[in-house]
């Protein structure tokens, strides 16, 4: 359960999602911080000043990000090659903010202004078609690491939402069809009994005549 520490936390995260830092995303890496269990340098994408942001709340003393974890780098980008893609829609399922678009068997695109970088579509991709470009010539200032960590957060918060409404769709689904599934059969004392009372109809039915 989040805390309001965890959420203080949370807020100085960059957002990328990318795993990096041991855990599945920004916010479960905050929890983790507020509750004790993991250090602060664990976020190559939040950068040295990042790491500063992060001790200064929680009043602890700044220290060198964990190589363990990569290093600051500039900002990147996915690139499809389209000519190689094969539309396994792998790397759309693996993006945590939406910005991979494509069709089954169809050539997939990213939305630039939407990547975060992450390099999480990399793995999945059978073919190797896909290539992490930097957009720059350094990492980003504070102030441009948190500029792009607000739009990131919406996106990821937004791609969360339709998980959800799809998973309860499939989920009602599946229960439609498993009580469909579990009506008790029609026995052979219910046939007989059935014709016997369509029977007892037609004999009243002449009686009345």
């Amino acid at each position: 359960m989040e805390t309001p520490l965890a959420a203080r936390i949370d807020a100085l995260l960059p957002q990328t999602q990318c795993t990096r830092c041991g855990y599945p995303t920004c916010r479960a890496y905050a929890d983790a911080m507020a509750a004790g269990q993991t250090d602060i340098n664990h976020c190559p994408p939040g950068g040295a000043d990042g790491v500063a942001a992060l001790a200064a709340l929680l009043d602890r003393a700044p220290k060198p990000l964990d190589p363990a974890n990569g290093i600051e780098a500039p900002p990147l980008v996915a690139v499809i090659d389209e000519a190689i893609c094969i539309g396994c829609t792998k790397c759309i399922q693996a993006c945590p903010v939406d910005a991979i678009v494509g069709a089954g068997k169809r050539m997939h695109t990213i939305i630039a202004a939407e990547c975060t970088g992450c390099e999480l579509c990399l793995p999945p991709c059978p073919v190797d078609c896909i290539a992490l470009v930097a957009i720059d010539d350094a990492p980003l200032a504070r102030g441009g690491v948190m500029a792009r960590a607000a739009h990131a957060r919406a996106r990821f918060d937004a791609r969360s939402a339709r998980l959800e409404r799809e998973r309860i769709v499939r989920e009602s689904r599946r229960t439609a069809t498993t009580t469909r599934d579990a009506a008790p059969p029609i026995t052979r004392a219910a046939v007989l009994d059935a014709i016997a009372r369509g029977k007892a109809r037609r004999e009243a039915l002449k009686g009345g005549r």
